[in-house]
């Protein structure tokens, strides 16, 4: 289980320039925010109710007062944060993993299930961690899991468990163990940061006195695609995670911008104005000479690939104001996606491509909407006015986002009705463009 430091690079040496305009809403609102003290400590605030929801009981872990991580609070809130369940008080309860619990209880508690678990720290400075989880409806155990790691890796051991039952319970794959990547600026200065699904456990990836935007997880989890504009202009790299090493996957002349993965890792999308506006084009993720999808006279920029890698969404401006339009991602005719709205930005499809999010202008608000695809319906789902980079979670169940909460940055998930919503951001910070990684392999 245990995760290597990221390595980090900064690039304090490069030539300090002002930043290629690139025609996108959200450079410009990057470029002009105000200095503020970046990644304060992150906690977790769920807001809202869902309709239905499993009702799950987390006893304290025996042993977790002693440990650097509180285990049960990490899973409880992973399991409220994904609108899927709701928490039944269990704070006084002494259980372990090895303990049968008096279901009748449990039951009159009104938990349809529970969890217990211990955390142990060994000899040689690691932590034993192990858990069990219970139907008290039928008295069933539903199984459980040991884990032996360091300090470093008690999170994730937690978003484990918290995979786990969350599987268990609703037969879907959690999403608990997964990294969101997002990008910071304090005074000058901005960095690419690779953290847990909840927004801890930060580590940073990449730190420039040039702006870093648009990072785009790799299918794997294994790379980050962003634009950096050390180079005087926007240029597209491929920053490989483990090892820090990152290679240059789009310089030519004019902007480079917007890298968006092929399901299949391969190809990458992008926008770039080498041959006059910018146009949409497909390249080899190593590099190589890229390939326009499609003429057209208007912009078009910020692709993102479909679940199964056969279509791009993108923006366009060729009707007279920014809508979403879909191409075949061998190139093609565009087809229009999005009819409400006259300014609609920022496309996500869901992995299961059965959803579209995206931003919309309203009232000169910015708002995060959700397109069923099959019947195009859309729903406003936040009431904030300055929403920005939708990205779905692998299991296509939740959004993360960027916004503006009482005048600070915020990253935030929601549930696609937008009942739940989760505050991942701390007391102060600039947070901005979030990306959210894939399954981690098991």
């Amino acid at each position: 289980m245990t995760k290597d430091p990221i390595p980090t690079h900064d690039l304090s040496s490069s030539p300090a320039a002002p930043p290629h305009p690139l025609r996108r809403h959200l450079l410009a609102a990057l470029l002009s925010t105000p200095a503020i003290p970046a990644l304060a400590q992150f906690r977790v605030e769920v807001t809202g109710v869902g309709l239905t929801q499993l009702p799950v009981a987390i006893a304290p872990f025996r042993g977790e007062a002693q440990s650097p991580q509180k285990i049960s609070a990490i899973v409880q809130a992973d399991l409220e944060r994904s609108g899927q369940f709701r928490a039944v008080d269990a704070a006084g309860a002494a259980l372990d993993e090895g303990t049968r619990p008096d279901v009748a209880l449990w039951r009159q508690k009104g938990a349809d299930s529970l969890a217990a678990g211990s955390v142990t720290r060994l000899p040689d400075g690691r932590y034993d961690v192990r858990f069990r989880l219970w139907d008290v409806v039928k008295g069933q155990d539903l199984g459980g899991q040991s884990f032996v790691v360091s300090q470093g890796d008690l999170r994730l051991a937690a978003h484990r468990i918290a995979d786990f039952i969350y599987e268990k319970l609703t037969g879907e794959r959690g999403i608990f163990s997964t990294r969101i990547a997002y990008v910071t600026k304090t005074g000058p200065r901005y960095s690419l940061w690779v953290a847990d699904a909840d927004g801890e456990n930060a580590q940073s990836a990449l730190s420039s006195p040039e702006p870093i935007i648009s990072p785009a997880w790799s299918p794997n989890g294994g790379q980050l695609a962003y634009v950096s504009f050390e180079s005087r202009k926007p240029v597209v790299y491929v920053h490989d995670v483990a090892s820090g090493r990152r290679r240059l996957i789009a310089n030519f002349r004019g902007s480079n911008s917007a890298p968006a993965w092929a399901p299949d890792g391969r190809t990458l999308a992008v926008t770039l104005s080498r041959d006059g506006g910018s146009q949409l084009y497909t390249i080899d993720a190593n590099g190589g000479e890229p390939r326009r999808l499609m003429q057209s006279s208007g912009i078009d920029t910020e692709p993102v690939f479909s679940g199964d890698g056969r279509s791009i969404y993108f923006v366009s401006d060729r009707g007279g104001a920014p809508q979403i339009y879909k191409v075949p991602a061998s190139g093609g005719s565009a087809e229009r996606v999005t009819f409400t709205g006259s300014y609609n930005i920022s496309p996500s499809v869901s992995p299961d491509g059965r959803w579209l999010a995206y931003i919309s202008r309203v009232g000169g608000a910015f708002k995060l909407h959700v397109m069923d695809l099959s019947s195009g319906t859309v729903n406003a789902v936040t009431d904030t006015t300055a929403d920005e980079n939708p990205s779905f979670a692998p299991n296509s169940r939740l959004i993360v986002y960027a916004t503006q909460q009482q005048g600070r940055e915020a990253l935030m998930t929601t549930t696609l009705d937008g009942k739940i919503k989760a505050r991942l951001a701390g007391q102060a910070g600039d947070i901005r463009e979030p990306d959210w990684g894939p399954f981690q392999k098991q």
